[in-house]
């Protein structure tokens, strides 16, 4: 497998830079102290998925009797949504909210040097 490289580690410091191998588009974004990379492809109906916002997972807020109260954000698992349709992902895994049945394609990453490479 050949290491293609991204870009300098520190010039990903947030959102994801697209880099394109064997016209195939790569989407890598910085994840906690690392990086993840999935194929910019939307199961869905072939969006660009890795070019949406990234958010906070939303979650409900449940009183005592597990009544709504309100939405809140997970600061501590952030998700991308793909601009077409609002598919929304796991950054960690790739994995879609609605459906866990629906993954993206993920590549392996190595930062190595102070840059950040994918394994293709």
């Amino acid at each position: 497998m050949a290491e293609v490289l991204v870009c300098r580690a520190d010039e990903l410091k947030s959102g994801s830079r697209i880099i394109t191998v064997d016209n195939v588009e790569i989407g890598v974004f910085r994840y906690k102290d690392g990086f993840v990379a999935y194929k910019n492809l939307c199961p869905h109906q072939g969006g660009p998925a890795c070019e949406g916002m990234i958010i906070p997972r939303v979650v409900a807020v449940l009183d005592a009797d597990q009544a709504f109260k309100r939405n809140d954000f997970d600061e501590n698992e952030p998700h991308f949504v793909c601009p077409w349709h609002g598919y929304e992902y796991r950054l960690a895994t790739g994995e879609c909210v609605g459906d866990s049945t629906i993954r993206l394609k993920r590549y392996d990453t190595i930062e190595r040097d102070g840059c950040v490479y994918v394994r293709v």
